[in-house]
């Protein structure tokens, strides 16, 4: 019975201590939140907006990308690949047609604006 009483003293006071530390990890936590809100409020920070030439740059990647997973569809199903199906293959190959078309017509409405410009007189 004397070490049953040890070890429950030993159980007790490690209770104790996780108590304490758990109160203390609180108050700290507490203290964060209302220094968190109490704070005046910085200079919130502006997003950049995408530049034209970086949208265009992501638009012709992904249209690369579609084009490259068509090709990718097209060869499994070429070789038997029992995974692909040929509804999957031909929906990719409409998603990059339209895709290149779709970047092909921005192309040509870029193109026209700087030739219109270009005509202008000074």
């Amino acid at each position: 019975m004397v070490q049953r009483a040890d070890i429950n003293n030993v159980l007790s006071e490690m209770r104790n201590l996780r108590a304490q530390m758990m109160q203390n990890q609180r108050m700290e936590n507490d203290l964060a939140i209302k220094g968190q809100v109490d704070k005046p409020r910085g200079p919130e920070k502006v997003q950049e907006t995408p530049g034209f030439g970086d949208m265009l740059n992501q638009a012709v990647n992904q249209v690369n990308d579609l084009q490259s997973t068509t090709g990718d569809l097209r060869t499994a199903y070429e070789q038997g690949d029992p995974n692909v199906d040929i509804t999957r293959v031909m929906v990719a190959s409409q998603k990059s047609s339209v895709a290149f078309d779709a970047l092909n017509q921005v192309r040509n409405k870029v193109v026209q604006a700087y030739e219109d410009i270009m005509n202008m007189p000074i």
